[in-house]
């Protein structure tokens, strides 16, 4: 399995009879999962999506928006449930709206799970704690 480095982008190689969450990157040395959300650019975003073989859980987000601040603790914590299955990004849409774009953002929060660089799933709106965790658990 290969593994993005949250930290130095570096691509790992996890044997799959090597517990995932306890990998280290090859390069930095850093752990290969630290139980949050990666705010990514652009740059990031795409080295994840194209070398990571697990499952992308991306929350298209803004300050400025509500929903997105309240749904915000609860992505948090997700990322905590959800490692070493999956990981979960976030994309600012004020600072990165080429991506915004790209994928046709046109509400916020937007939530998008990719796997093997498809994506497989898209909702739009808030989710609490549990509608968050049962959405994301439907494709991971």
């Amino acid at each position: 399995m290969h593994l993005v480095c949250p930290h130095c982008l570096a691509i790992n190689r996890v044997p799959d009879d090597k517990p995932a969450l306890d990998g280290q990157c090859g390069k930095c040395k850093e752990p290969l999962f630290i139980s949050e959300p990666l705010e990514v650019n652009e740059l990031q975003f795409k080295r994840h999506l194209t070398r990571n073989d697990i499952p992308l859980v991306v929350d298209f987000w803004a300050s400025w928006c509500g929903p997105c601040q309240v749904m915000a603790p609860s992505f948090k914590l997700a990322a905590q449930q959800v490692e070493p299955a999956g990981r979960l990004l976030k994309v600012n849409t004020e600072q990165q709206q080429a991506l915004a774009s790209k994928y046709g953002i046109r509400s916020i929060p937007t939530l998008m799970v990719f796997s093997q660089g498809q994506e497989v799933a898209r909702t739009s709106g808030a989710l609490d704690m549990s509608s968050l965790l049962g959405w994301i658990k439907q494709y991971i």
